[in-house]
């Protein structure tokens, strides 16, 4: 295979700019003997004629103008990839693969991909929904680059692997069949719901959240039925077969049901992202994360359902 020396092929194009030898070699702050020497040498290397002269002046040879026809369209090349690399170090490119729990891939990571694609379009999000438990074990692998996941469920803060940033504290709703004898009371509290049969996961984060939320509240749910998924939890709620948790962030799923706010006493999951430690400082990442944050400042604010 030929050899193309892309120094080389630039000070060809140049003499073919310039004209002569001596004024390449002033454009390219070389002396004009290096010039020579340079185009000699690429001449050797391609096996062709590159100069021939014509008085005390040269020109370039057929060979030379179809040896720049092609080198053009790598300098092109080369300048897009120059571009490329120019927006990855500033941040305005790349991928970036995201691990997230189910109701945070709605309600975060897409109105964060969604903004990214405005304002920086070269900046790809990739999508993986994780357990929360996984999610760590993905990101210590480097599968993902950055996870979302609950802060109870996330390692220790002093764990030196990873990077949290807290995104939003997630209020944690109660759903009740329509008819629900509390459905429309004034002030709903959790401990009023203490004599009714409940609906969570036999294991798991969301297992543990509603236990814990219940316990706090002074009392144990008596779980009549398990359910993981939260169309099968809404659908027995719904069927008026118990009442569950839900967090606000899948409010939006709860057609059928009523969903109540527990007031002043009502219990809260804390969402974080997480990175490899040294990783958020990625400028795509950093992105990422910046669009993560906004996505959740909304989301508060605007009270999203």
């Amino acid at each position: 295979m030929t050899e193309w020396d892309i120094k080389k092929l630039r000070i060809l194009r140049t003499l073919a700019e310039q004209g002569t030898v001596t004024a390449t070699a002033e454009a390219l702050h070389l002396t004009p003997s290096a010039v020579s020497q340079q185009l000699t040498n690429l001449a050797r290397q391609l096996g062709v004629p590159l100069l021939e002269a014509q008085g005390r002046r040269v020109r370039l040879t057929d060979a030379a103008h179809l040896v720049l026809r092609h080198a053009e369209a790598v300098f092109a090349q080369l300048e897009r990839a120059d571009a490329e690399i120019a927006g990855y170090l500033a941040g305005e490119a790349g991928e970036v693969r995201v691990g997230a729990f189910s109701t945070a891939v709605p309600a975060l990571v897409v109105p964060a991909a969604a903004a990214l694609r405005l304002t920086h379009p070269g900046v790809e999000i990739r999508v993986r929904e994780t357990e929360a438990a996984e999610s760590y074990e993905l990101l210590s692998a480097g599968a993902v680059d950055l996870a979302l996941s609950l802060a109870a469920h996330a390692p220790s803060a002093r764990d030196p692997r990873f990077t949290r940033t807290p995104l939003l504290a997630d209020p944690l709703d109660v759903a009740l069949p329509p008819e629900h004898p509390l459905a429309r009371s004034p002030r709903l509290r959790l401990a009023d719901l203490s004599g009714e049969p409940w609906i969570y996961g036999g294991s798991g984060p969301w297992s543990q959240i509603t236990l814990s939320a219940c316990e706090a509240a002074g009392f144990v749910p008596e779980q009549a039925h398990s359910a993981a998924g939260w169309s099968a939890i809404l659908a027995l709620v719904e069927a008026g077969m118990g009442v569950a948790l839900i967090p606000r962030m899948a409010a939006g799923r709860a057609t059928g049901v009523t969903v109540r706010d527990l007031g002043r006493d009502r219990p809260v999951r804390h969402v974080i992202a997480a990175t490899r430690r040294g990783a958020d400082a990625a400028p795509a990442v950093a992105r990422v994360l910046d669009a993560l944050r906004e996505a959740a400042r909304l989301r508060t604010a605007g009270g999203a359902p």
